[in-house]
């Protein structure tokens, strides 16, 4: 769906400054890959987020949020309709007690520091993971074995309806997913439940964890992080590499040599080559394994044809 455009930019910019026409999406993600969207809303604070929401559900209109840019591929056709970018601005954070409460926006890495500053133990695991806190509660991030789902006590959302806050039971956690990614919903805030320790260890688990991940995972080249969910007492990483497909290219996507669960863009690559490649690597691990590899990567906008979209077949 294409959206009347100028008409509706004029009409958007009376609740968000900083509305943008036919913004390339390449800017605002991780892979440096993709369209434009139709209009680009960046709400600066966590009011102007919510007006935004509820002008657009109000509306009826489709909608996109972006946090960080990490973990999503643009079509190369862009996104129809309006995308939400939330970062600067709303990102606030403060402590209580053993609660940490952030804006939607806010870094998790950033976070994660803070919080081991404080003496708060708990999210050392995410000190790593390129998301805002929003989009990592939405999609369960995780890594060394653990995830947003063990720390999350609540989520304010905004929805058609008006305004909720859902307590973590209520937020159907699973590995990679939550009940969120299916609901017509904006992440407005989020309190983690951390635990009280010696701040001079949790530092020393958030630097280790930060090592780990600089020598074990690909740093500089653009990326959306892991393409494809670890199966079930496996990594896909290992499976990719033992099949062959360490090195695979495709146009400007590569698999990376570091680690075989991440595609890389060499330069210029397009949302089609990472999926062309994506379709190779699954086929290599499904022909010497038998194992099928679901994707992690979120798949965003105007994918052209069937065939554009065999990672998620």
């Amino acid at each position: 769906m294409t959206v009347e455009t100028p008409s509706l930019a004029r009409t958007l910019r009376g609740v968000c400054r900083d509305v943008r026409e036919h913004e390339p999406l390449s800017k605002h993600v991780s892979f440096r890959i993709g369209g434009p969207a139709d209009l680009l809303a960046v709400p600066r604070s966590v009011a102007e987020l919510r007006a935004v929401a509820a002008f657009l559900f109000a509306r009826g209109l489709p909608f996109v949020v972006l946090g960080a840019g990490s973990n999503v591929l643009i079509a190369d056709r862009g996104i129809r309709g309006v995308v939400v970018k939330i970062g600067k601005g709303v990102d606030a954070f403060g402590f209580a007690a053993e609660t940490l409460t952030a804006a939607a926006g806010a870094g998790l890495p950033h976070l994660a520091r803070a919080a081991a500053e404080a003496g708060l133990a708990g999210l050392e695991f995410a000190a790593g993971i390129p998301a805002t806190v929003g989009g990592a509660v939405v999609m369960n991030a995780g890594a060394h074995g653990h995830a947003m789902d063990e720390i999350v006590e609540r989520v304010d959302i905004v929805d058609a309806a008006g305004g909720r806050t859902l307590s973590r039971g209520a937020l159907g956690y699973a590995y990679r997913t939550s009940g969120l990614q299916q609901e017509a919903a904006v992440v407005l805030e989020v309190a983690l439940r951390l635990r009280a320790g010696n701040p001079a260890e949790i530092r020393a688990r958030t630097e280790l964890w930060l090592r780990h991940r600089s020598e074990s995972q690909p740093i500089g080249p653009p990326s959306s992080g892991c393409v494809f969910q670890n199966p079930s007492g496996d990594h896909a990483g290992r499976l990719v590499d033992l099949a062959g497909g360490k090195g695979l290219a495709v146009g400007g996507a590569r698999v990376s040599e570091v680690h075989a669960n991440y595609i890389i863009n060499t330069g210029g690559a397009s949302a089609a080559d990472v999926l062309a490649l994506a379709d190779k690597v699954k086929t290599l691990v499904a022909e010497k394994f038998g194992i099928t590899l679901k994707p992690e990567i979120k798949l965003l906008g105007e994918f052209q044809t069937p065939g554009d979209t065999n990672l998620i077949s």
